[in-house]
């Protein structure tokens, strides 16, 4: 079958690359009739792109103009077996598409059954910045990749996955085709935590969710088979400038050479300073911000955050490439650029216990699994957090 995008993209060559004019195809297979100028505003193109896309796709076969615009029997064929649309609850996309709390109303059963899974992951790791989020973020994240057309038929990238968004898009792909044996998109995942990995793999078989996990760790270039393939990655970093700039650089490495294609970053709310030097960590990778959604992603007692962190879209340009390309030495996680010394204080028997990256228990999590050293008692109080006095 044709690829109408690439080859109207080829003879084109628009500067809003070829996912204008895939949105714009799909528009009109499920919105029949509807004129150019609507078209326009909901997919905020310039008139003359507009008319450029619809000349060329009517001139393929793949659109008519009776009535409006709307996809002819090539058309229809070609959105719903290349592009992956065949078999879609129709009813429940629109819905998705239209309102963004929607979910809420339409999908309790799949929320319900992700708060069980994410109930039973591995305790996060601190020591690699690991923070939970919770099960509305994870599937709110999902939706998002919905709504910004980068989930059904798509190949997606996790860089780094301890929310299980990669179980939160498998699964909400599963609800938009119900009884269909093949998914309609591929998700991935790349971690360093085996944990993770491997409870993530157990879910994926026992739900028959289309999920494959790759074990790497980050510092070193992404693996060369995962390279130029995905349309659109997720990371949630270490919340460092250089942890960010490294996530970023490794998720860019995965994505196919095209404009457009949209990337979302979870990070926390910054100072001005700080998030100046991200935004000059963009520009440097080549990529433009598409949108910032404040307090988007809600964590599990994630304190140090607020308990909230914003969700970043970005979306590849022309000069997009990866900032760090080789080996990565430089210190990564809070814990080794901070080097900070947290005090805890029993709430049975008040005795103090210094936490940290250069202390003998380097985690509250490992000094709770331990207990007090003195009485044994496994809850404490965070009564102090400063820099460490070692070198």
């Amino acid at each position: 079958m044709r690829n109408y995008i690439e080859e109207i993209y080829q003879n084109v060559q628009l500067q809003e690359g070829p996912t204008a004019i895939e949105q714009f195809l799909v528009h009109c297979y499920f919105q029949p009739g509807m004129p150019t100028k609507e078209l326009v505003r909901k997919l905020m193109l310039p008139v003359p792109v507009a008319t450029a896309i619809k000349k060329e796709l009517i001139r393929a076969g793949a659109l008519q103009a009776t009535n409006g615009l709307a996809c002819t029997e090539d058309g229809r064929a070609y959105t719903e077996n290349v592009l992956g649309f065949g078999g879609l609850d129709r009813k429940l996309f629109d819905r998705l598409m239209q309102d963004e709390a929607a979910w809420k109303i339409e999908l309790p059963e799949l929320s319900q059954e992700l708060r069980q899974i994410l109930s039973r992951r591995p305790q996060a790791n601190v020591q690699l910045d690991q923070a939970k989020c919770t099960a509305e973020t994870s599937l709110r994240r999902a939706i998002l990749c919905l709504r910004n057309h980068a989930l059904v038929g798509k190949k997606i990238l996790c860089v780094g996955d301890d929310d299980l968004v990669s179980v939160s898009l498998a699964l909400l792909l599963k609800r938009l085709f119900p009884g269909k044996e093949v998914a309609s998109g591929r998700i991935e995942v790349v971690d360093i935590d085996e944990r993770f990995l491997q409870f993530i793999t157990e879910v994926a078989k026992q739900h028959a969710l289309p999920i494959r996990c790759h074990r790497a760790d980050l510092r070193q270039p992404l693996p060369k088979k995962l390279h130029r393939q995905y349309d659109c990655f997720f990371t949630d970093p270490p919340y460092t400038l250089q942890g960010m700039s490294l996530f970023l650089s490794r998720g860019i490495s995965g994505l196919q050479k095209r404009k457009g294609l949209p990337i979302f970053l979870s990070f926390a709310h910054k100072s001005p300073d700080f998030a100046l030097r991200m935004q000059q960590q963009f520009v440097q990778a080549g990529v433009s911000v598409r949108e910032v959604i404040s307090h988007f992603n809600e964590y599990e007692g994630a304190q140090m955050l607020g308990g909230k962190g914003q969700m970043i879209v970005l979306a590849t340009t022309e000069q997009t490439a990866p900032i760090v390309e080789h080996a990565f030495t430089e210190p990564l996680y809070t814990g080794e650029e901070a080097r900070s010394q947290r005090l805890y204080r029993c709430q049975k028997c008040a005795h103090v216990s210094k936490v940290g990256a250069r202390e003998q228990v380097a985690t509250i999590e490992v000094l709770k699994s331990k207990g007090c050293p003195r009485c044994r008692h496994a809850r404490f109080a965070l009564i102090a957090r400063r820099p460490s006095n070692r070198d």
